[in-house]
């Protein structure tokens, strides 16, 4: 039996997956398509990834349903279909997972500004995150990761939404300029305390930077947290692609001359990276890595924002 999620951060880092944009797109699921339609139509697609994951050791796997909200399924023509593409998500997570692993609902921003600065209240973007949120409880998700959001204002009615069906662990997460501060120009030193006030248990950053930044923006938020935090850099500087939030790998490319890597480009293919799942959806060999085409670090919607590329603790 699983230890409750917040008694194991207590013992221990928790290790959360990776990108399940990355890993689809390199399986063939091309930016135009719903990712998250994906538990509905290719369940068995969206299980692989998940299970590439435990077998890699990962202690969370989060589901697949970063952009499953009404309206960015609307774009898809998929409005309808909010509760079953969640519900199926977390299923297909819950048995993805093996006894230890914990299952996170994954919820990401609504892709439209909210009050002050767009036209829908803050009332309904919270209406809309507990469609999601209410789909994702029934289908048996641990926790709730409520990542890349940008406005405090929208992730706290995230929260809140969440908070109004059950009292599951909250990781609420923002997403951060190399600065530190949000990308509405919020400073760590004023989005924890927020957090924490509005009902959050764990706080932390996604996207946007690598590993450096968020470490010193981490150590910032630290000095003035209260409670446990998170970390899920990108494995490269995201650019936007159809919309969608992608990282160039460039592994195996440091140090080489454009020399060296036409030379290597003319041997055979060694062998494949195979440091887990995301090493391997990049499909990176050691002779053709400065080749590597850009790959999608998983929007799950049509929306510009981004998901994890890389495995990354939770503290």
């Amino acid at each position: 039996m699983r230890t409750p999620f917040l008694q194991e951060l207590d013992n221990r880092v928790l290790v959360c997956d990776g990108a399940m944009g990355t890993m689809l797109y390199a399986r063939g699921i091309f930016l135009n398509r719903s990712f998250d339609e994906l538990n509905l139509t290719q369940p068995d697609l969206v299980a692989e990834v998940h299970q590439a994951y435990v077998r890699a050791g990962a202690d969370v796997i989060e589901t697949n349903t970063f952009g499953a909200n009404r309206l960015k399924l609307g774009a898809f023509g998929l409005a309808d279909r909010v509760h079953a593409i969640n519900l199926q998500g977390a299923k297909i997570a819950r048995h993805a997972a093996r006894e230890p692993v914990y299952v996170a609902g994954a919820i990401g921003p609504l892709g439209i500004p909210i009050e002050p600065w767009g036209k829908t209240g803050v009332d309904e973007a919270e209406e809309h995150f507990r469609e999601q949120a209410k789909a994702l409880l029934e289908g048996g998700v641990d926790l709730f990761i409520l990542e890349t959001f940008s406005d405090v204002n929208e992730i706290g009615a995230a929260i809140r939404a969440v908070r109004s069906i059950c009292s599951l662990p909250i990781v609420a997460q923002i997403t951060t300029e190399e600065d530190g501060n949000s990308l509405g120009g919020v400073a760590p030193e004023s989005f924890v305390p927020d957090l924490e006030a509005r009902g959050a248990d764990v706080v932390g950053l996604n996207c946007s930077v690598g590993p450096a930044a968020m470490l010193e923006t981490l150590e910032r938020m630290a000095s003035v947290a209260h409670v446990k935090l998170a970390a899920q850099p990108n494995a490269g500087k995201p650019r936007e692609v159809a919309k969608r939030r992608c990282a160039r790998s460039r592994r195996g490319r440091c140090g080489r001359s454009r020399t060296r890597r036409r030379r290597a480009a003319r041997r055979p293919a060694r062998r494949q990276v195979a440091a887990g799942p995301t090493s391997s959806a990049w499909r990176v060999s050691r002779s053709r890595a400065w080749r590597t085409p850009w790959r999608a670090a998983g929007s799950s919607s049509a929306s510009s924002s981004c998901r994890r590329a890389d495995s990354r603790p939770m503290r």
